[in-house]
């Protein structure tokens, strides 16, 4: 489990719980897909949008008793199962070896057991909204968040190896297929803790903040992190065609330096690759990706200060700026 959970023990608690259900849940008479969801459900996630959704829990009247409690822990329990099927999905459609550092689903028992894996996960996932939502127009948007996470994958792929494509494209991507899940953690925690209308719609707006900012730091960590450090392949993104922030920075500032490169789209080598990573460092994209993940923080770091005093206001902000600081 994270490490950051371990300053907060009431936080790590609810997340053990949430670990424990899905555990539960998952269990079906193969054996493959039992062992492949609870082993990826056991690999050191970080469990932030679980974390997240409990912390504005607390903006709430507080849990009156065990039913409400369990409801809580099924919807945490949603997100992170959603989170974990879309993973799961991208490293099919990726073909990648590594996930949270341990060998993914597809590469371990192939892409057949993977795909039905993450179907039941998608599954699971309804079985669980429906179990605490119904008769709530969270049912709906849900819906519309999981619309969002699709369209964001859909807009990234339709940009693959195009070296004309813009910011404002690789945002409204990363707002889709990254932050979506983000604003819905934050929002479902404010509403099913009972916190008033205007805290939910602010949960909202804080946790699409932090997740462009989680993402964005994602992108810069594919070209500044190490295999040994980072818990997937480095320039995995460079090698599908997708190009992140950092990279789109930089072709701003020098196009001549990487159009050659970038236009041999799938022949680039290795060689190719880093060329590319290094002109990411030279030519500034790492540090405009770094002060546009700052802003997104800051802009989430404002909207936690209009939220009603409490213990959870400060942990808010103490785990938005570890995200910033992050090294993994």
């Amino acid at each position: 489990m994270a490490s950051y959970l371990n300053k907060y023990p009431h936080l790590q608690a609810n997340i053990k719980q949430v670990q424990a259900l899905i555990d539960q849940r998952v269990v079906v008479a193969n054996p493959q897909i039992t062992q492949a969801v609870q082993a990826l459900n056991a690999a050191g996630g970080k469990f932030l949008r679980p974390a997240f959704f409990f912390l504005f829990t607390e903006f709430g009247p507080g849990v009156k008793d065990h039913t409400q409690k369990e409801k809580l822990l099924k919807v945490a329990a949603s997100l992170e199962i959603l989170h974990i099927a879309t993973l799961i999905h991208d490293d099919i459609i990726d073909d990648s070896p590594l996930r949270r550092s341990q060998v993914t689903i597809q590469a371990k028992f192939g892409k057949d057991v993977a795909v039905y894996t993450g179907d039941l996960l998608f599954t699971i996932f309804f079985e669980l909204i429906l179990e605490t939502m119904q008769a709530s127009d969270f049912m709906a948007i849900n819906a519309q968040a999981m619309k969002k996470i699709l369209m964001g994958e859909l807009d990234q792929m339709q940009l693959y190896y195009k070296q004309d494509q813009t910011i404002d494209d690789y945002l409204q991507a990363i707002a889709g297929k990254t932050a979506a899940l983000f604003a819905l953690a934050a929002q479902e925690g404010a509403y099913f803790g009972g916190a008033d209308n205007h805290v939910v719609a602010l949960a909202e707006t804080i946790g699409y903040k932090i997740g462009m900012a989680f993402q964005i730091l994602d992108d810069i960590l594919d070209y500044s992190a190490s295999a040994e450090t980072f818990t997937k392949p480095v320039l995995e993104d460079l090698a599908q065609g997708i190009y992140s922030l950092p990279l789109l920075i930089a072709i701003d500032q020098h196009p001549d330096y990487f159009g050659p490169l970038l236009s041999k789209t799938q022949t680039m080598t290795q060689a190719d690759m880093e060329a590319v990573a290094k002109g990411v460092v030279d030519y500034g994209g790492l540090d405009g990706a770094r002060q546009m993940a700052r802003s997104y923080t800051q802009e989430a770091l404002a909207a936690i200060d209009s939220l009603p005093d409490n213990k959870s206001k400060q942990t808010l902000k103490q785990l938005t700026q570890y995200l910033l600081k992050r090294k993994l």
